[in-house]
């Protein structure tokens, strides 16, 4: 087993070095350049039809749910253990450069899950129970034609969500070991029942709950990482310094921490970047797959929102939050997990911090894992049918438990090794269809200024 671990650990250390560093940054750049700069162009009008549509809900009768209940649900797929513990685990083992490198991701990842959202829209069908469907499996075996290169991400996909959920399950357990020394076995379980509860309600149940209570626990979290950084504001400027010069020069051993690597630091970051953010997994064109939307373009653009809520706030309000308190160089990096909670009692009380942190993580994870299954699942039904989709429904709950008890980095890793076999044929299919996307984007403009030159007459 150990033996096991350790070739798991080398191999995710090689793809994710220069291998998945040199095609993700490349591949973003060039859908970035292909759309025109599009979330830094029109940053004005995003926000528009997206933050200041909300009051606004969509026609759910017609076999989708709401657009704000499709961002909602995408968004609590990434909201979730990455911005509380997987954001430490980037710094405990790349160093505070690896945030840099998350924001990179994130503003590259803007373009391109734009594109793989819009593509997901554009080749959806409906299914038997008439509900939208789409994704990564419907452009690249409708839109490319390539059906090989579709049934090995829907299979990779399928497999991937086993390490996903037990990297949730893991970074609440723990959480509430250390904090409140209850049992792993225990909390698996636990989770594994509430999360049953979730998935059999399907992607409506999650939609409704999500939009109902994931903007209360954002904001709450984002409150409470505010503070603790306002309360440490005089070290704001060394800090946002060293993360910069960390990013492209080898980091120091201090304290705990062991020092890392430039390509070290990389690695961390983009990986968890990409994971949190979604950008480039192909995961969320199948949650926003299922809005009813007259606009697969205007609906894409809250992809955009959700990358820059995820990582350029909530990973960015968490990283600064363990830097500035000076706790990712106190803590073993066995114990990035409790980084945040630490950091939480150098301001608040102790209790309040341990309480508060654990109810916000168990609820990001729970809502995480309710939607990532449904990802999972519909890829599982998608290539072997219904009875297969159950049979992987539990292998995930099972998951959950086994992966409550794993351990920390080889959870992680396990995760990063799988994660490169849905993102590579994801990005191959958005760059060789990034000509649909343009001529979407093309299109959804040419209309809005016609739209506006006849409203002026």
């Amino acid at each position: 087993m150990e033996q096991a671990k350790e070739w798991i650990s080398k191999i995710a250390e090689f793809i994710w070095g220069f291998p998945m560093i040199t095609l993700f940054i490349l591949a973003g750049l060039y859908i970035t350049v292909r759309l025109g700069f599009l979330p830094f162009r029109h940053f004005p009008h995003i926000i528009k039809m997206t933050l200041g549509q909300i009051g606004k809900k969509g026609d759910a009768s017609s076999g989708g749910i709401s657009p704000f209940a499709a961002f909602t649900s995408a968004l609590s797929a990434t909201a979730g253990a990455t911005n509380i513990v997987g954001v430490p685990v980037a710094i405990a083992f790349g160093g505070p450069g690896a945030l840099f490198w998350m924001w990179t991701v994130a503003l590259i990842g803007m373009s391109t899950i734009f594109a793989e959202l819009v593509l997901g829209m554009t080749y959806r069908e409906k299914n038997k129970e008439d509900k939208w469907v789409g994704g990564p499996y419907y452009y690249l075996s409708k839109g490319l034609k390539w059906d090989k290169l579709a049934w090995f991400y829907a299979f990779g996909l399928m497999i991937e969500i086993v390490p996903s959920v037990m990297v949730q399950a893991n970074s609440v357990s723990v959480q509430l070991e250390n904090e409140h020394g209850f049992s792993l076995l225990w909390i698996g379980i636990v989770l594994a029942i509430v999360t049953a509860f979730i998935v059999f309600g399907g992607i409506d149940r999650i939609g409704k709950l999500s939009s109902k209570l994931l903007p209360v626990f954002v904001i709450g979290y984002v409150g409470l990482t505010t503070t603790v950084i306002i309360m440490n504001g005089d070290k704001f400027g060394s800090v946002l310094k060293m993360i910069v010069m960390d990013a492209f020069t080898p980091s120091a051993a201090v304290g705990t921490f062991a020092g890392a690597s430039i390509v070290q630091t990389m690695r961390w970051g983009l990986a968890r970047g990409l994971y949190t953010s979604e950008a480039g997994m192909g995961t969320s064109a199948i949650a926003y797959a299922s809005a009813e939307t007259d606009s697969p373009v205007k609906q894409s653009f809250w992809g955009m929102i959700a990358v820059m809520i995820d990582t350029l706030v909530i990973c960015t309000l968490t990283g600064l939050t363990v830097i500035i308190t000076g706790v990712w160089k106190e803590l073993e990096p066995s114990k990035a997990a409790s980084m945040v909670t630490k950091a939480f009692k150098e301001t608040f009380p102790d209790q309040f911090s341990a309480v508060t942190l654990s109810v916000l993580l168990v609820f990001f994870v729970l809502a995480t894992v309710g939607v990532i299954i449904f990802y999972g699942e519909s890829q599982a039904e998608l290539l072997f049918g219904k009875k297969v989709k159950y049979v992987m429904r539990v292998v995930y709950l099972i998951a959950i438990v086994v992966g409550a008890m794993g351990g920390l980095k080889f959870v992680w890793e396990l995760l990063d090794l799988i994660l490169f076999l849905i993102v590579v044929p994801n990005i191959i299919g958005i760059v060789f269809l990034i000509k649909v996307v343009k001529e979407a984007k093309v299109k959804y403009f040419a209309d809005l200024l016609k739209e506006k030159k006849k409203a002026a007459k």
